[in-house]
């Protein structure tokens, strides 16, 4: 397979083993990975840089020819700093997006007396173009875009919106993995206003966002992405109906194989670099 007939498969995540693991799915997206390096295609891995995450034994380093983009986010200019990995046992890169303001600190969701940290819209935010500003820069036009996590949840929106008539990204079809809420907590009134602020949108755009709330995030990546995953058996049932009921949505059904059998996504991968 020639270089140039290769396609490219990009996962944009805030899970991935071994860096992060929150729920099952950061060990089958490494294993999916994996799976779709071997096979031949272009593959690259993309999460936010947590403080968590052991820069020395994992061995990320900046990469400062990608690094010094200034991403906006209500308003406001945030450096973005952009760090790599190799994945073990592969040889496939896993691009990290760090901010002093947002990741430095030694923790994920919650600050060490378990309080949702009253920043996590603004990261959000800040993830979710990081992401896809850091894919301009690569001018690596990508298939396939396949996004996990509640963190990841603006970015088929973004797609379909700020987005759309970016060269990269046009021919690019979305994954979104539907789980159910990991938070209880509430963004405030004003989560909308901060994604108005980030990004060149209409308020039609953000309307369903507009509960800023886990529940909110997940309807509206369901709505905007072209294929949705069904990652837990017991999602709920209001998420299953408004995805079924989507004209010219597809569902991918839950597997409770996966973890030991990673084809049928695999093959989802390979179905759409062949549309």
């Amino acid at each position: 397979m020639s270089v140039q007939s290769k396609k490219r498969i990009l996962i944009i995540t805030n899970e991935l083993s071994p860096y992060l693991e929150i729920t099952d799915f950061a060990t089958i997206l490494n294993k999916l990975s994996v799976k779709t390096f071997d096979s031949g295609m272009e593959i690259r891995v993309i999460m936010p840089r947590f403080g968590i995450i052991n820069e020395r034994r994992h061995r990320l380093h900046e990469v400062v020819r990608l690094s010094g983009i200034n991403v906006v986010v209500d308003k406001e200019d945030h450096p973005l700093l952009i760090k790599v990995a190799s994945l073990p046992n592969a040889r496939l890169q896993v691009y990290f997006m760090d901010n002093e303001d947002f990741f430095k600190r030694k923790t994920v969701f919650r600050d060490e007396q378990e309080l949702f940290h009253d920043d996590n819209a603004e990261r959000l935010i800040f993830f979710c173009k990081s992401a896809l500003e850091i894919v301009k820069k690569f001018g690596w036009p990508p298939e396939v875009i396949h996004c996990h996590g509640w963190m990841t949840s603006l970015i088929p929106m973004f797609l379909k919106t700020a987005y759309k008539k970016e060269p990269v990204f046009v021919h690019s079809k979305s994954i979104f993995t539907a789980q159910n809420p990991q938070f209880p907590e509430n963004f405030g009134d004003d989560f909308v206003k901060k994604i108005l602020n980030s990004a060149a949108l209409k308020e039609k755009d953000v309307e369903l966002f507009a509960g800023a709330n886990n529940e909110a995030l997940t309807a509206g990546a369901c709505k905007y992405a072209d294929y949705v995953i069904q990652g837990q058996e017991d999602l709920d049932k209001d998420i299953l109906a408004e995805v079924k009921a989507a004209k010219g949505k597809k569902l991918i059904p839950y597997n409770p194989d996966w973890m030991e059998n990673i084809d049928p996504l695999f093959d989802l991968y390979q179905n759409l670099t062949e549309d």
